[in-house]
C-alpha cells in the first residue's frame, strides 16, 4: 500500500513560502488525489467476518475464554443454537488455534449441520486433556535433557489419540465454515497452508483434519513433527512432512484476508462484488494466546554468551522459538493494525491480547491444575481490560482511548455479526456467504 499523505500536512503556514493562487490550488488537487478517501460503512449482507487465533499451547485455554463470551453474546440474541462457526466467513487458527478451529467447525456426528464443540467446551476440553497432552515429567531441566538426547520433550501419543478419535474421518472439504490453518513443510522448507476454500479444488490438500491438526502443533522441541500422505486428482501420492504452523504464522490474520482475496481473484461467487484487498468491508476478531514481554527476561548481553542450549532452554522459557513466534505474531497485528487505520476502519479490527503474562501462565507447556485454571481466570480479566491498539514502534499493546473494555467491544462486536447473517438471510438469491 502506498503511504497516505493528507493535504492538511501540505498548507504553507509559518513557513515563509508564498505561493500564487494558481500553484496553491494545483498544489491542493494534488494533495486530494493523495488522501486516504473516507469510504462510507458498508452495507449489512456484504460484509466479510475473520475470525483469527494465535498459536501458544496451553494458553488456547485464553482464547477460549474469550470465545465462550462471545458465543454467549450471539445465543443471547440470535438464539441458544447459535455457533460461533455461524458467524465468521473464516476462521483461521496456528497449532492449539487450529485445534480451537477444528472443535469450532468440524460437524457433529449426531447433527452434521452443527458444530463438534459450542464454544464453552472448549476449555472444558484444555483442562481435561492438558494434562496427558504435556504430563508433567516432560517439563523443566529433564525434558530438555530429553529433547536433546532422544528427541522432542513429549512423544505426542495421547495428542494423536484424543485429536483423531474427536475428528475421525473428517476432511479439511467438510467443515462447516472456510477454514485457514498453516502448517511448515520441513522436507520442502516452505509453509503449507489448508484451507476448505482449496481442499476442495485440489484432493491432493484435502487431507483428514486430524492430520492438519497434529501437523500445525507440533512445535519444534516440544512434539515430533508429522508426516501423511494423500492422492492427487491422477491417484499420484503426495507427501507431507510438517511442523508447527508457528514457524510460518504464528498469528494467521492475514492469511485469513489474503485467502478472502485470492478467492476474489479466482472469481469466487461466494464474495461476489467486493473487490480483491477491498479490506474496508472486512471485519476482523484476532485472538491472542498472551505473552510473557513484561518480563523482559533477556538482553542482548545474556544472549551474547548464549550457544545452542541457551537458545534452546533458559530461565523456563526457548528464547529462540518464543522470539520466532513473537516477531510473527506481533508483525502481523502491527500490519493489520494500521491497514484499518488507513481506511479509516478501526472499528473492524479488534486484536484482544495479554502481553503482560507472568512465570508458569507464559509457558506453552505447564499443565498443572493450578496452572490451567490461571489461564481461565486471565482471560476472564482480559475481558474487563481496556481494548487495546499495537504501539508501532513498540510492539506494545496500549490501550484504545477511542474504545472500551474487551467485553464492552465483543458485545458490540457480536451485534454486528449477527445484523450482517440476518441481511443475509434476509437477500433472497444473494451470491454472498
Amino acid at each position: 500500500m502506498a503511504p497516505v499523505v493528507h493535504a492538511a500536512g501540505l498548507g504553507t503556514s509559518g513557513s515563509g513560502l508564498t505561493l500564487n493562487p494558481v500553484a496553491e490550488r494545483a498544489l491542493s488537487r494534488r494533495a486530494s488525489t493523495l488522501s486516504t478517501p473516507m469510504s462510507p460503512p458498508p452495507a449489512f449482507g456484504s460484509i466479510v467476518t475473520v475470525l483469527s487465533i494465535d498459536g501458544g499451547g496451553v494458553r488456547g485455554i485464553i482464547p477460549g475464554t474469550i470465545l465462550a463470551f462471545l458465543e454467549e453474546k450471539l445465543q443471547e440474541l440470535d438464539g441458544t443454537d447459535a455457533r460461533i462457526a455461524d458467524y465468521f466467513d473464516v476462521i483461521a487458527g496456528t497449532s492449539t488455534g487450529g485445534l480451537v478451529t477444528a472443535m469450532l467447525t468440524a460437524p457433529n456426528k449426531e447433527n452434521p449441520k452443527r458444530p463438534l464443540f459450542a464454544a464453552k467446551d472448549i476449555n472444558k476440553f484444555y483442562l481435561e486433556h492438558c494434562p496427558k497432552i504435556f504430563p508433567s515429567g516432560g517439563g523443566g531441566p529433564l525434558g530438555l535433557f530429553k529433547s536433546i538426547m532422544s528427541g522432542p520433550k513429549y512423544d505426542g501419543k495421547y495428542l494423536h489419540s484424543i485429536v483423531r478419535e474427536l475428528l475421525g474421518e473428517t476432511k479439511v472439504s467438510d467443515v462447516l465454515t472456510n477454514i485457514v490453518i498453516p502448517t511448515f513443510d520441513i522436507k520442502l522448507l516452505q509453509p503449507t497452508i489448508f484451507s476448505r476454500y482449496d481442499a476442495v479444488n485440489d484432493v491432493s490438500k484435502n487431507a483428514l483434519l486430524s492430520d492438519v491438526c497434529i501437523s500445525t502443533s507440533a512445535a519444534p522441541t516440544y512434539l515430533p513433527g508429522h508426516q501423511f500422505e494423500t492422492k492427487d486428482k491422477d491417484g499420484k501420492t503426495r507427501a507431507f512432512n510438517l511442523i508447527d504452523g508457528g514457524v510460518a504464522a504464528n498469528n494467521p490474520t492475514l492469511l485469513a484476508m489474503n485467502d478472502v482475496s485470492k478467492q476474489i481473484l479466482l472469481g469466487n461467487q461466494d464474495f461476489f462484488p467486493i473487490k480483491p484487498a477491498d479490506y474496508c468491508k472486512f471485519m476482523v476478531l484476532s485472538l491472542g494466546t498472551g505473552s510473557a514481554k513484561v518480563e523482559e527476561k533477556f538482553d542482548a548481553v545474556q544472549c551474547s554468551k548464549w550457544g545452542i542450549l541457551g537458545w534452546l532452554y533458559n530461565k523456563g522459557a526457548t528464547p529462540i522459538i518464543d522470539s520466532f513466534n513473537q516477531a510473527s505474531s506481533d508483525l502481523v497485528d502491527i500490519h493489520a493494525s494500521v491497514l484499518f487505520q488507513a481506511l479509516h476502519s478501526e472499528k473492524s479490527y479488534l486484536r484482544i491480547q495479554d502481553d503482560k503474562l507472568k512465570g508458569e501462565t507464559s509457558s506453552v507447556d505447564v499443565s498443572t491444575a493450578e496452572n490451567l485454571n490461571r489461564l481461565v481466570d486471565v482471560g476472564k480479566a482480559l475481558l474487563k481490560k481496556p481494548a487495546c491498539k499495537v504501539n508501532v514502534e513498540t510492539g506494545k499493546n496500549e490501550p484504545d482511548g477511542n474504545r472500551g473494555t474487551n467485553e464492552k467491544e465483543l458485545i458490540h462486536f457480536a451485534k454486528m455479526l449477527v445484523d450482517e447473517r440476518r441481511a443475509r438471510l434476509k437477500k433472497k438469491g444473494s451470491t454472498i456467504l
